[in-house]
């Protein structure tokens, strides 16, 4: 049974990470880091709370240390349980910077410590559908690739912490990283980034709106947030010299896991697959394309077997410093109005 520790209960911990890590064969929760209120205690009784990291690390058979804080404590903590003998998943992203990345992967090695970051939405399921469709080459030569994560939130909450400027703050370092890190999957690492970062909101202090273009030989990746998304607009639009595909809706297992429902790993209703567009016997065909159960546990099961059997991590440390650095390309890029290469 491989014990872990939780390192903060807000909104990643109580919604992604704890009942993840007690859906998983396996991994015990072992421990929660909640430093005043006592949420935890209430929805885990059975579950030791800890007040402090210290007091966290007392429990010598806890070997993986789950960090879901906000974004500018990650290094700090994710050394202090590497220093501890810890193996360790950071909430994205994975650090602040390019620079904190490389010294925190060099700081894992030196210690013989597992280094990895939560990026759980490689297990969507409308994502590995089209991981799926790309593979197939159903849709001929893909030569436009676009993904959307936008939400409807006009009014600016001035006390969270991802609404405030500094380092790590803004919806460009708590979303961009899903999205980046799913093309990244799909199609590697780009010739050149180009971005605009805005604040679209009354009140905004930090980003809340993104358009970040990535360009490949031949592809556009095109990969768009808004926090001022009242119309709904699609997930994701495929265009190929075959056909197209566009998926409306967000995949349902966030709306699950919020709402505690269970069963929490769901597939799509049929009303929200998606839609094919394609060329088949010299005419063009609509089609429902059906998009399977998406399971994020896989990333924790994943980490068990990485932990305990020494399998290979499909989520590397160096995935998200990757994707950091593109982070802050884009952010370089609109500061300064041009593209910059990769």
């Amino acid at each position: 049974m491989l014990k872990a520790g939780l390192i903060g209960f807000g909104l990643a911990g109580q919604v992604f990470h704890a009942p993840a890590l007690c859906s998983v064969s396996g991994i015990e929760l072992a421990c929660i880091l909640e430093r005043r209120s006592d949420r935890a205690k209430q929805k885990y009784p059975d579950v030791r709370i800890a007040r402090t990291v210290d007091e966290l690390l007392e429990d010598k058979d806890i070997r993986l240390c789950v960090i879901a804080t906000p974004n500018t404590s990650h290094l700090e903590l994710a050394k202090a349980c590497l220093a501890a003998g810890r193996d360790v998943v950071i909430d994205k992203p994975f650090t602040n910077t390019s620079a904190e990345a490389a010294d925190l992967i060099e700081f894992a090695k030196q210690r013989k410590r597992l280094l990895t970051v939560y990026h759980n939405r490689r297990w969507d399921g409308d994502f590995l559908a089209v991981k799926k469709l790309v593979e197939s080459g159903v849709l001929g030569r893909l030569v436009e690739f676009e993904s959307h994560f936008d939400r409807f939130r006009p009014q600016v909450q001035a006390d969270a912490w991802r609404e405030q400027e500094g380092p790590g703050g803004g919806y460009l370092f708590d979303l961009g990283p899903h999205l980046i890190d799913q093309a990244f999957v799909l199609f590697g690492f780009p010739q050149s980034v180009t971005a605009s970062v805005l604040c679209q909101r009354d009140g905004a202090r930090a980003d809340d709106a993104f358009d970040l273009r990535l360009d490949y030989p031949g592809l556009s990746v095109l990969l768009r947030s808004s926090m001022l998304a009242g119309a709904p607009g699609p997930r994701f639009v495929l265009r190929g010299t075959r056909g197209s595909f566009v998926k409306y809706t967000f995949d349902p297992e966030e709306k699950a896991l919020r709402e505690g429902q269970a069963p929490l790993w769901c597939e799509s209703p049929e009303f929200e697959w998606g839609t094919l567009y394609v060329v088949e016997g010299g005419s063009f065909r609509e089609k429902k394309m059906k998009i399977e159960a998406g399971d994020q546990r896989g990333f924790y099961e994943n980490v068990r077997d990485a932990v305990v059997n020494g399998a290979p991590l499909a989520v590397s440390a160096e995935d998200g410093a990757r994707t950091i650095r593109a982070v802050e390309l884009a952010l370089q890029s609109s500061r300064e109005s041009r593209t910059l290469p990769w």
